[in-house]
């Protein structure tokens, strides 16, 4: 099992929250919710289908993907 880390930037867009991965953005890695909550929800189910676009195309991560050969849990407050 591999573990990725990917930075996420989540923003208030008038009355929704937008988050999105800048990294894997032109790849599709973005996405909305009604909360901040939803929109985190739902950036890391995006996220991992880009992810498992790009292993099996054999692309190249970005430079900036964390990637660990260790199962990570991420928590944020």
């Amino acid at each position: 099992m591999r573990s990725f880390v990917l930075r996420v930037v989540l923003e208030q867009d008038e009355d929704v929250w937008r988050a999105y991965v800048p990294e894997l953005e032109a790849k599709g890695a973005a996405t909305w919710g009604r909360s901040p909550e939803e929109a985190l929800r739902n950036i890391q189910e995006v996220a991992q289908m880009v992810m498992e676009e790009l292993q099996e195309d054999g692309e190249e991560l970005p430079p900036s993907v964390t990637v660990s050969d260790q199962p990570l849990v991420a928590v944020s407050l």
